[in-house]
């Protein structure tokens, strides 16, 4: 199988490749397979796929995913993995640093040096075959030239410190008149990164992920 195909399938569904490794045993890759892709988003191509194709279900995010990488994982012939079935869950954030320029940043999820904080791992192709891929990306952490560290400065209730999120009072805030602003365009720390402006999600798409963390943390 030519990677340059697996990646013209995913991209296809509005999803992106977000790079792969051949896995070792200690990885945790069910199967133990010569090859593993990791498939993710960036940017608006898979949220206006997603609100085309979405069907009115419970977890309609998680529905569309299973969908659409289970076709694209019979036409090149992979098993896919997800990161929401469990638990037990699949350590998918220990895969996407192996296969990607990733690191925790000091808001807790994943920055990577073009997209910043606006991404996400969707699920993963699992192929029996040890295939050729591209090069890992070897960038650092943007995280570690920026010096002013705006995220950690800019949440209205202060939920950020480096090794802790308040989640009890973020969830207060966004569920209150006062964080409307969050609820309507993202969390203010996440906007507040300067890493991937481009790629920041609009309206109607951080609205419907700021209703599901609310929705799973409520206003306690």
């Amino acid at each position: 199988m030519d990677f340059q195909r697996i990646q013209d399938a995913v991209a296809a569904t509005g999803l992106m490749c977000r790079g792969g490794f051949h896995p070792h045993p200690d990885d945790g890759v069910p199967g133990e397979p010569g090859t593993l892709v990791i498939v993710g988003n960036a940017g608006p191509d898979m949220w206006q796929a997603f609100s085309a194709g979405r069907w009115e279900e419970t977890a309609p995010m998680n529905g569309w995913t299973s969908r659409v990488l289970g076709r694209v994982a019979a036409d090149v012939g992979a098993s896919v993995l997800f990161p929401f079935d469990g638990p037990p869950y699949l350590p998918f954030q220990r895969w996407a640093q192996r296969a990607d320029a990733v690191f925790p940043s000091p808001l807790g999820p994943f920055v990577h040096p073009d997209f910043g904080l606006w991404h996400a791992y969707r699920g993963a192709l699992a192929f029996t075959e040890e295939l050729t891929l591209p090069s890992r990306d070897e960038r650092p952490s943007p995280c570690d030239s920026c010096d002013d560290r705006p995220c950690l400065t800019t949440c209205p209730v202060q939920a950020f410190e480096i090794g802790r999120y308040d989640v009890p009072a973020c969830a207060r805030h966004i569920a209150s008149p006062a964080g409307a602003d969050c609820m309507d365009h993202g969390c203010r720390a996440r906007r507040a990164c300067p890493i991937g402006q481009d790629y920041a999600y609009a309206t109607a798409q951080a609205r419907f992920h700021m209703d599901h963390f609310l929705d799973a943390h409520g206003p306690g």
